[in-house]
């Protein structure tokens, strides 16, 4: 029975064993596969992951903006400098005047001596280290610059730049790289304290910090405590979009495991110092502790203390939450539990924490735009880079960019232009149609070709259209300067005293139609020496000296010092009816300041990359030269215009310092100008309408004055006007342009002018020579 039973046990089982065996074998297969194409997936994903973290990581790990840096303040026995200035300069760059100025950063003015300490600085030609001076002012130069510690002379120095604005990415990001050996060590420990105590000994995700913030936030019954590592934040804001998906973090977490595979912890730590987002101001993100010391306090993160980078640390959470603009409340109470963390960890004394926690909140009230303080200069800096590089290359490759802005020309500019301006409106009588005047101005230094300051608009912070260069207005009178010039080069047949007719003239256009100038005034005058006429700004005169001379030597002569543009050689264009911007004008004066030499404006000196290695350098470039005797007799005129002639309102303000220069005014009274120079300048200052209207204002009772008061603002250098060896003077009868020589003289008007190369008159004026023949004149004579 039993064997029979299993007889039929057996015959019944077999068919079924076979069934489960073929099942069986299926399912094998059916699971190997799955497993296998499933490690298959898995290696591919992990593989793709890995080399994003790779490519990223070992490349260009940010897009940084190019950063625009102003010319530096150096520091030499016989350098112009008051004490007001370089007081200015300091602050500018956030130096903060302290007892004794030995620390980065500090400086002590007392009376004409100044102590500072300078930070260093990497500038194209090489590092310039920290210097801790004695600077000694007197009768507005620096007398002599002295180390602190040894009294030593200090030949030369440099004060690190201003930071005058910076292009950003595309997506705004905005950073400041810090090495970590340049991070204190105070913030990595803190960071490490606060956010993630085990970052040195896990392997980028801790389950044991993981779980300790779940049992947190479940006590809590809210959120209170993260469990991602430093690590794991690194590759949230590195690679990862925000979203809190079950993908994301399980991409976070294998991404971690694998940067902590490839690279060491101190290269992980660096990445997120300079990663971390800190703050926000408009579209311009603050990432890194580099760029957040310099936002919150306007300093560099190795002068920070201790209290100042608990903030920062504690930032890391929550920037947006914690602002300490917005919240201070919040900020001061996430500050003191990172410094309370500090004393925990022993990373600070007890005695230091407790004076840390009493400190209140310091940062910078102000919050630092992303846009520049000076966009007309920094617009001019971008136009001139475009000529060499790409945008995307401004954008993206941490160009550092050395320009030529003097920072206390430039804010004294716009303090003087604003003044200036708002004056001649309020004494208009205020409320009239010049409430929407505007304005542009132009300093340049003539002798290297650098543009020092600009300014754009009436409202110098405004980032809108600029005026100084892209405002193609007519120039009016402020070209004749040229015309006259053109003829005195040939002294043998032009000079100072030379007689234009300036009587009624009509001319046949080259397309048929007549032209009559006329003067401003609409008066003649005859005959009239060439000083007069330009002093005077006599049109008619002008116009038929150029004639005589020929319009096309004139144009000719534009050209070579420095005109980038053929204008029509027609005889209006004595007369200014060309058009050109402000800083056009004032490469057209360098040259006359130059005493001839023409040398082409520029506005930066250096490009180097973000390792310091030099991309390009500006240096000098001289476009042309016309006889500097020439240039002299011109300028000695130009100076009698701001004396005795159409701008004749800048002598009184200057209190009689040695300047030249010219009115311009444009039919209609459309445009206002003013363009002149002392020995170290040239300021060149437009007033107008945008959309053409009249003003009802001359060069010489508006852009004039405005001119003077830039000038007294900025330091006037006098003009040394005598001294040249192939000039002599001679005093000239105005009426006959001949020569006056005894002192009782005749003569109506008599000038004293300079001649070129003994080209004065031979003649003696017939007034003089009455003078001679007179029995009074005689008597004088024989008993002087």
């Amino acid at each position: 029975m039993p064997r029979k039973a299993t007889t039929r046990s057996r015959k019944r089982s077999a068919p079924r064993r076979g069934r489960l065996r073929r099942l069986f074998g299926a399912g094998s297969w059916t699971l190997a596969g799955l497993l296998l194409a499933g490690l298959t997936v898995g290696g591919i994903y992990v593989h793709q992951l890995d080399r994003e973290i790779r490519e990223r990581f070992e490349g260009q790990r940010w897009a940084l903006p190019a950063r625009v840096y102003a010319r530096p303040l150096e520091l030499y026995a016989g350098r112009p400098l008051t004490t007001d200035a370089l007081e200015t300069e300091l602050r500018t760059l956030n130096y903060r005047q302290t007892p004794d100025g030995a620390g980065p950063g500090e400086f002590r003015i007392e009376g004409s001596s100044a102590r500072l300490t300078t930070r260093p600085f990497t500038f194209g030609d090489g590092r310039e280290p920290a210097h801790s001076v004695r600077v000694r002012l007197s009768e507005g130069r620096v007398e002599s610059v002295t180390e602190q510690s040894s009294g030593r002379n200090v030949d030369l120095m440099r004060v690190e730049p201003l930071l005058i604005g910076s292009i950003y990415p595309t997506h705004g990001e905005d950073r400041i790289l810090v090495d970590i050996d340049e991070v204190p060590r105070e913030l990595i420990g803190a960071l490490l304290a606060i956010e993630d105590r085990r970052f040195m000994s896990h392997r980028g995700v801790d389950p044991v910090g993981i779980g300790r913030a779940a049992v947190a936030n479940l006590r809590a019954g809210r959120t209170v405590q993260g469990g991602s590592t430093l690590t794991q934040q690194l590759v949230k804001n590195f690679y990862l979009t925000r979203d809190q998906t079950l993908t994301r973090k399980l991409n976070e977490a294998v991404m971690a495991l694998l940067l902590e595979h490839r690279y060491d912890k101190r290269e992980i730590l660096e990445a997120y110092l300079n990663e971390v987002f800190l703050g926000q101001t408009g579209e311009r993100a603050i990432h890194g502790f580099g760029q957040a010391a310099q936002f919150y306090y306007q300093r560099p993160l190795n002068e920070l203390r201790l209290d100042q980078l608990a903030l920062l640390v504690g930032l890391a959470r929550g920037a947006s939450y914690y602002d300490p603009r917005r919240y201070p409340q919040r900020a001061t109470q996430r500050r003191d539990r990172v410094l309370e963390a500090m004393a925990e960890t022993g990373l600070a004394e007890r005695d230091r924490v407790d004076r840390a926690l009493a400190t209140a909140l310091d940062v910078s009230p102000v919050m630092p735009e992303g846009r520049s303080r000076f966009p007309a200069f920094l617009d001019l800096v971008r136009r001139e880079l475009r000529a060499d590089y790409a945008d995307e290359d401004l954008r993206s490759e941490g160009l550092r960019i050395f320009t030529t802005m003097d920072p206390v020309v430039q804010m004294r500019l716009e303090e003087r232009l604003v003044r200036g301006v708002d004056d001649l409106v309020r004494r208009r009588g205020g409320g009239s149609d010049l409430d929407d005047l505007q304005a542009a101005a132009v300093v340049t230094d003539p002798q290297a070709g650098e543009v020092l300051a600009v300014v754009g608009d009436r409202n110098p912070r405004y980032p809108g259209y600029n005026r100084a260069v892209e405002a193609q207005r007519q120039v009016g009178s402020v070209i004749k300067p040229f015309v006259y010039l053109a003829a005195l080069t040939n002294p043998n047949r032009y000079t100072l005293a030379t007689l234009l007719d300036d009587s009624p003239l009509t001319l046949q256009l080259p397309h048929g139609e007549p032209w009559t100038p006329r003067n401003f005034d609409r008066e003649y005058r005859g005959p009239v020496t060439a000083w007069e006429a330009l002093v005077q700004s006599y049109n008619i005169a002008t116009v038929r000296l150029a004639e005589d001379i020929g319009i096309s030597q004139v144009v000719s002569l534009l050209q070579t010092l420095g005109l980038q543009r053929t204008p029509a050689p027609l005889p209006s264009l004595a007369l200014g009816a060309i058009e050109l911007s402000p800083l056009e004008v004032a490469g057209l004066y360098q040259a006359l300041a130059n005493g001839g030499y023409a040398t082409e404006t520029r506005v930066i000196r250096d490009v180097l990359d973000q390792d310091d290695e030099m991309l390009s350098h500006y240096g000098l470039s001289l476009q042309g030269a016309v006889s500097d005797g020439a240039v002299r007799l011109l300028t000695h005129a130009l100076h009698d215009v701001t004396r005795e002639g159409t701008g004749s309102r800048i002598n009184a303000r200057l209190n009689g310092e040695v300047v030249a220069g010219k009115t311009g005014t444009t039919n209609n009274f459309r445009d206002s100008w003013f363009a002149g120079f002392d020995d170290r300048h040239v300021a060149v200052v437009w007033l107008g309408m945008d959309d053409n209207r009249p003003t009802g204002l001359t060069g010489g009772v508006s852009a004039a004055p405005v001119w003077a008061e830039i000038m007294a603002g900025i330091g006037v250098q006098s003009l040394r006007l005598e001294g040249h060896p192939g000039i002599d003077y001679q005093g000239v009868d105005l009426a006959s342009g001949l020569r006056v020589e005894s002192d009782d003289h005749a003569c109506e008007s008599v000038k004293r002018l300079p001649f070129w190369q003994n080209s004065s008159p031979e003649t003696r004026a017939e007034c003089d020579l009455r003078s001679d023949s007179s029995p009074q004149g005689w008597f004088e004579r024989l008993f002087r």
